[in-house]
């Protein structure tokens, strides 16, 4: 378990200037951006025990969080619109 959660920039380093790009110019991704980055900071706090959830909740987020990155990554790959 790390300090910090990651964010999508730290794990597609390669696709920073993407990254950026789209959240300037397509609503759904700085919308799916925003909601990764919650979800990633509500499971941080419950892995580091500072928001305790059931594991049965943190593990749907965690899926929800996947979902998330797939749909992202698509975008990042442009093989989403």
């Amino acid at each position: 378990m790390s300090n910090a959660p990651n964010d999508l920039a730290q794990d597609f380093p390669d696709k920073v200037d993407r990254i950026h790009q789209l959240k300037t110019s397509n609503g759904r991704f700085a919308r799916l951006y925003d909601e990764y980055d919650e979800l990633n900071r509500t499971i941080h706090r419950i892995e580091t025990r500072v928001e305790p959830k059931s594991e049965e909740a943190e593990e749907e987020l965690k899926r929800r969080r996947l979902q998330i990155k797939d749909e992202i990554m698509a975008m990042l790959e442009g093989t989403d619109a």
